[in-house]
């Protein structure tokens, strides 16, 4: 059987820990706020009315994508077109390629800052196979312009950025929506992780510090991984009803 990422692909091992995958989901909560097509999120309500519930999706759309054979891989890709395609039906309008690419360029981007943060830096080679597998994931929803390899991919995230990012009302809704569904106490640490994984521009544009009290925290919690106390300190940090999401983004 042929498997979209190969069995001892690093992606896997990037999408086999929750707590890689909250990074992800955390710096993705950050730029998706900024992102000048927001507004097709905003369209259908889900975005604004579960604005958790909704990343929870698109990671996990991601994430089976990452460990499905090819042809489950392509058919979850597929499902994901003919799910805009209708959103674009409805609103009598068509998404943007560059928004599309957006999105792949975040999941590319998170997935290495996230793990670097957590476990090690990656090589190369490392981050070249993970733009590998998401390039591979815009071919077949077939988008244009996709840079050829990584190094490519970085002049073109940098002006993707430049050109589609803005701090606007939808912004301020989105955050203001994440506090509303996290709490108080979630919220400073979404922010505080947030902090540590986006890129300069994100920070310029959400005006961030630079420090983050998250960097303080994390040798002590890499610790609570070996004794297995992260999933008791994930589960008072996350609300109770993603529970059972939270639990399913660790691979056995």
């Amino acid at each position: 059987m042929e498997y979209f990422a190969a069995k001892d692909s690093v992606v896997r091992t990037i999408w086999g820990k929750s707590d890689t995958i909250l990074f992800i989901f955390a710096g993705a909560s950050a730029e998706f706020a900024l992102n000048k097509a927001v507004d097709w999120l905003y369209f259908t309500g889900k975005l604004p009315a579960d604005p958790i519930g909704r990343l929870f999706s698109t990671v996990a759309y991601a994430k089976q994508i990452v460990f499905a054979d090819k042809v489950n891989a392509h058919k979850a890709i597929d499902r994901i077109s003919a799910i805009h395609a209708g959103v674009e039906k409805s609103r009598g309008a068509t998404i943007p390629d560059w928004a599309y690419r957006d999105v792949l360029y975040m999941l590319i981007h998170y997935s290495i800052a996230s793990f670097e943060v957590l476990e090690r830096k990656l090589t190369s080679a490392e981050k070249q196979e993970v733009f590998d597998v998401f390039y591979r994931v815009g071919q077949r929803m077939q988008l244009k312009e996709l840079p050829a390899d990584y190094k490519e991919w970085l002049q073109s995230r940098t002006l993707h950025m430049e050109q589609d990012l803005v701090k606007g009302t939808f912004t301020i809704d989105l955050f203001k929506q994440y506090k509303k569904h996290l709490g108080a106490v979630r919220y400073w640490v979404l922010l505080e992780v947030q902090k540590i994984v986006v890129p300069a521009r994100v920070k310029q544009l959400l005006d961030f510090k630079e420090f983050s009290v998250i960097t303080l925290i994390l040798p002590v919690y890499k610790i609570t991984r070996f004794i297995k106390l992260d999933k008791l300190i994930k589960a008072l940090l996350l609300p109770k009803y993603y529970k059972a999401q939270i639990k399913a983004l660790d691979v056995q």
